[in-house]
């Protein structure tokens, strides 16, 4: 019987980024699925301020040299890739000189959101879908986690459903409490489609791109949803509650790994939800 793939991409992993609960769950969840038996691959950005030599990124030319068009704009994409000795995992990286070279995060020195939140996040969701592609490897299960993350269920339920590596990927999607306090830029929507995604599809970011919208979007192309956090967005909650999709209560750090393995089970078990 063959492994189980899953495939985790995120927005901040521990040792690389300050420490945070969703870090720590991206950095300890990976190696304890691979633990229980499942491969793994997992992603998150290039951010300006992870320090290279000291973590000891590389650039993994093979799957480098691919452009990404947003909005009429070429933009080169970059791939690196870490390990961490201890767990005896990868970790790639999504980069690109205009979108991640800054020594910030999702916020300037003053704590504003970058105003190019909305395309730093759409190229990073689809260069994980590209580099997977260069891989040849099929994930069963794509686990996202955080906002940055939320268009990754869209990309591979509509525009990659036809791939024979994604036909039959399951998305889980990762709720979390990291609320960003003001919408995208307006025209965001208009940013998302590529071949298999029509302006329809987007209508829950086109009025009014904000963090709960964001979430609705992304948990309507999921197959399954796990609350990361013990609170999440009142209005996210109710909505969460009316689609009657498979939700995994949120569980403290003892009991999450084994929790999010059988639910993962659980959700392969189903058939993977078709988005006309």
């Amino acid at each position: 019987m063959k492994k189980a793939r899953v495939l985790f991409v995120s927005q901040e992993i521990t040792p690389y980024l300050d420490e945070t609960p969703m870090g720590v769950i991206a950095r300890q969840l990976p190696q304890g699925i691979q633990e229980r038996g499942k491969e793994i691959r997992t992603f998150m950005p290039r951010y300006g301020c992870i320090n290279e030599r000291r973590n000891q990124l590389h650039e993994v030319i093979r799957l480098s040299g691919m452009n990404l068009i947003i909005n009429d704009t070429d933009h080169p994409l970059i791939i690196k890739v870490a390990s961490i000795q201890a767990a005896r995992m990868q970790v790639y990286f999504i980069d690109n000189e205009e979108f991640f070279q800054r020594k910030f995060i999702l916020t300037d020195k003053k704590g504003q959101y970058f105003n190019d939140n909305d395309e730093r996040m759409i190229f990073f969701c689809r260069g994980v879908i590209e580099t997977v592609k260069k891989l040849g490897w099929a994930p069963d299960i794509v686990h996202c986690h955080g906002w940055f993350t939320s268009l990754m269920p869209i990309y591979l339920k509509k525009a990659f459903r036809d791939n024979p590596l994604f036909a039959d990927t399951r998305v889980v999607y990762s709720v979390y409490d990291e609320e960003f306090p003001d919408a995208l830029q307006k025209n965001f929507s208009a940013k998302i489609p590529i071949d298999g995604i029509e302006k329809g599809d987007v209508e829950q970011v086109a009025k009014a791109p904000t963090f709960a919208n964001l979430m609705k979007l992304a948990i309507d192309y999921s197959d399954a949803v796990i609350k990361g956090a013990p609170k999440i967005n009142p209005e996210v909650e109710k909505y969460l509650k009316k689609t009657g999709k498979n939700v995994l209560e949120y569980k403290t750090a003892e009991k999450y790994i084994d929790a999010y393995s059988e639910f993962y089970d659980a959700v392969l078990a189903e058939e993977p939800s078709l988005v006309d």
